[in-house]
C-alpha cells in the first residue's frame, strides 16, 4: 500500500518463490510511472503497479495473501476504510504487516494540524488503542502492535516541532484475516 517508486515491492518480490506476484498500489501517476520503469530496469517480472487509492484498492476480493505498507496509512484521513479494504482483498488466513507511526498519547491539536507534522507522518498518527479498535472493527484478529521506543529520537528530527517524539513512535503492526 503506497508503493511509491517500488522499493519495498522489489524487496518483497525477491522473497517470493515460484509463481508469487507483487502488486504495488499508489495514488500518484508519477510514482506508478517511476515504479514501472524501475521494475523494467531491475528485471522484476513478478511485480506490477496499479494506480489507485488505499481506501479503494484496485484489487479483487479475497485474492491477496499478504499486504505490506511502510509509513503510509498514517497519511490517510480514512484509516477505517483502508483497513476494511485490506480485509476485503485478503484471502482467508491472509496477513496485514505494516510499519507505521502511532501515537502513544493524545497529541496537541496544533501539532496534529500542522502541515509539516502531517507530511512528516506525525500529525496523522493514530492512538494505539484506537488503531487496535480500527483493525478489529474491520474484522482482523490476532492484532499485534509493537511500538519501537528507540524511534522517538529520530522522529523528533522529522518535523520542526521537536516535541513530536514525545507523542509518537514507529511501530510494527500485524493482523490476520480469520481463516474461516
Amino acid at each position: 500500500l503506497g508503493s511509491g517508486a517500488g522499493f519495498d515491492c522489489f524487496l518483497a518480490a525477491r522473497q517470493l518463490a515460484g509463481t508469487g506476484r507483487v502488486i504495488g498500489v499508489d495514488m500518484t501517476a508519477a510514482m506508478i510511472t517511476k515504479a514501472r520503469a524501475n521494475a523494467v530496469k531491475g528485471g522484476y517480472l513478478n511485480v506490477e503497479f496499479r494506480l489507485g487509492e488505499i481506501e479503494a484498492l484496485p484489487v479483487p476480493d479475497a485474492t491477496v495473501d499478504l499486504i505490506l505498507s511502510n509509513c503510509v496509512i498514517n497519511l490517510s484521513p480514512e484509516k477505517q476504510r483502508v483497513f476494511q479494504e485490506a480485509f476485503r482483498v485478503l484471502k482467508p488466513g491472509g496477513r496485514l504487516a505494516i510499519a507505521d507511526v502511532v501515537a502513544t498519547r493524545p497529541m496537541p491539536v496544533e501539532l496534529k494540524a500542522k502541515l509539516a507534522s502531517i507530511g512528516a507522518c506525525v500529525g496523522g498518527a493514530t492512538l494505539l488503542d484506537e488503531l487496535r479498535s480500527l483493525l478489529t472493527g474491520a474484522g482482523f484478529s490476532r492484532v499485534e502492535i509493537v511500538p519501537k521506543e528507540a524511534s522517538r529520537d529520530l522522529i523528533k528530527q522529522w518535523t520542526d516541532d521537536a516535541s513530536a517524539g514525545d507523542f509518537v513512535v514507529s511501530a510494527l503492526i500485524t493482523a490476520y484475516k480469520p481463516a474461516t
